[in-house]
């Protein structure tokens, strides 16, 4: 079970590192973008679309990253009160819907980025950046990573509930 979460959250990890690149190429490219365009007045169309296509893969890679390192938003105060099989049983049920929210959301995107892809959707502005799909197909692999992490979270409060189960088979002396 461990060799399956680990790889799961290695594959997380990995993404998640191309979302902090992504991030970092984003401040370079609004840094440049100011200064090309009150430094030589021009203000090419493409690299302000570019600033906007790497907000995707920074919001779509890092939502399962959060999610694996527990920076997300949770009710301490009220979990950290619970007896450890309770708090395995709730991580259980909000790792099962994280599956399915994601499973959900990665299906629905899908054919969001495939009608963008059978239209060849482009941008509308003259100089903007082609092959808008190419930026929509985060979409669904986010959510798809999201439920991925769900699956490793799953499988992790799975085995905390069975550790902390009480033994059904008491040996008598």
């Amino acid at each position: 079970m461990w060799a399956v979460i680990n790889r799961l959250e290695q594959l997380i990890e990995t993404l998640g590192s191309l979302a902090r690149a992504c991030l970092l190429l984003l401040v370079l490219l609004v840094s440049a973008n100011v200064l090309i365009r009150y430094g030589f007045d021009i203000s090419p169309v493409a690299l302000q679309e570019l600033e906007w296509f790497l907000i995707s893969p920074i919001a779509m890679l890092g939502i399962s990253y959060v999610l694996k390192h527990r920076a997300d938003v949770r009710v301490d105060f009220i979990y950290e009160r619970f007896q450890a099989r309770t708090r395995a049983a709730v991580d259980l049920f909000s790792a099962l819907a994280t599956c399915l929210i994601g499973a959900f959301l990665a299906w629905a995107c899908w054919h969001y980025m495939m009608q963008s892809y059978r239209i060849g959707e482009g941008s509308p502005d003259p100089g903007g950046l082609p092959h808008r799909y190419l930026i929509k197909a985060f979409l669904p692999l986010g959510f798809a990573l999201f439920g991925l992490q769900g699956i490793a979270d799953s499988l992790r409060a799975l085995r905390a509930l069975v550790m902390t189960s009480p033994n059904p088979v008491e040996t008598q002396s």
